[in-house]
Order: structure tokens, then C-alpha cells, then sequence
């Protein structure tokens, strides 16, 4: 690389990459890949925990959401974690083929599917208690910084879905 190559001289995005705007062209200065790089880091870290336990991360997601609220419609399956119908009703046949959920029209309107969780679904959560702070311990962040990146990519989430 020569001293011309590492310049601020005007290429075909402008001085140092940067496009109208004055935002930067360069991959490095992308928000876009930083949180791609990290969210395929973090989920490559959850791959062999999540193994032990036989769940992909998705479907560890569905879990999540089923140990905390008990009885949930598919629909607010995917309303919390912003999947569709399409993406979500595999997850769920496979986790019911696994013997960890069980999957029944509702009494009150035959249009609605709940899933609950089987017994087994229920006795998984002990051996998945380890996840997170395993997860945590990852990371390596103090709690402050932990809470700070969850505001603000909750935040992102929020402006760039409106």
C-alpha cells in the first residue's frame, strides 16, 4: 500500500470513502456490519450450548418465550420475536416432533394455535439455566455496559422498524 492508497484524496465515493451525506462508504465505519459481525459471533458462541440441548438458536428463542409466559398463541410467538407465521410454524412442528411442545387449537377460537410446553419442554429449562450467564460470561461486559448496548440496540430496533 502506498502512501496515495491511505490518503483523504477523492476516490468515486469522495474524500476518505465518504458519500453524500458525509457518511462513509468504508466497510469498517458500517453500523450495518458491525452489528452483522456481532450478532454472528454471538450466535456462533450459543451453537454448542445450545447443542447439548438439541435446540438451534431460534427454536432456544420459542423456548425462551414459551418458559416465561406458559400457554402463548403461535401469533405472539412471532409478534415477540419478530418472525412471520412462514419462518415460525417449522420451528414449532420441530420442536413438537422433538417432544417439547404440544401444539392445540384454542377452545374459545378454533382460528387461534397455542403452544405449550410438554413435560420434557418444562424439565429442559433447568439444564438451559446455565445459557445465559455462560453467554454473559462471553460477552465479558460490565453490567452497566451490558444495559446500555440492550437500550440502544432496543432503540435502533424501534426507529429503523417505524
Amino acid at each position: 500500500m502506498t502512501a496515495a492508497d491511505t490518503s483523504d484524496s477523492p476516490g468515486p465515493a469522495g474524500p476518505a470513502g465518504a458519500s453524500p451525506g458525509g457518511f462513509s462508504m468504508l466497510l469498517d465505519d458500517q453500523l450495518c456490519f458491525v452489528l452483522y459481525a456481532a450478532s454472528r459471533a454471538v450466535t456462533q458462541r450459543y451453537r454448542p450450548l445450545l447443542e447439548e440441548l438439541g435446540l438451534t438458536y431460534p427454536q432456544y428463542l420459542v423456548m425462551l418465550v414459551l418458559w416465561e409466559h406458559g400457554v402463548v398463541p403461535v401469533k405472539d410467538i412471532g409478534a415477540a420475536l419478530q418472525l412471520d407465521y412462514g419462518t415460525l410454524t417449522p420451528l414449532v412442528k420441530r420442536l413438537e416432533a422433538n417432544g417439547l411442545v404440544r401444539r392445540e387449537r384454542s377452545p374459545e377460537d378454533e382460528r387461534t394455535v397455542q403452544v405449550s410446553l410438554t413435560e420434557q419442554g418444562e424439565e429442559m429449562r433447568e439444564r438451559a439455566r446455565t445459557v445465559p450467564s455462560a453467554i454473559g460470561d462471553a460477552m465479558a461486559l460490565p453490567p452497566q455496559d451490558f444495559d446500555d448496548v440492550k437500550r440502544i440496540l432496543r432503540q435502533l430496533t424501534r426507529n429503523v422498524s417505524g
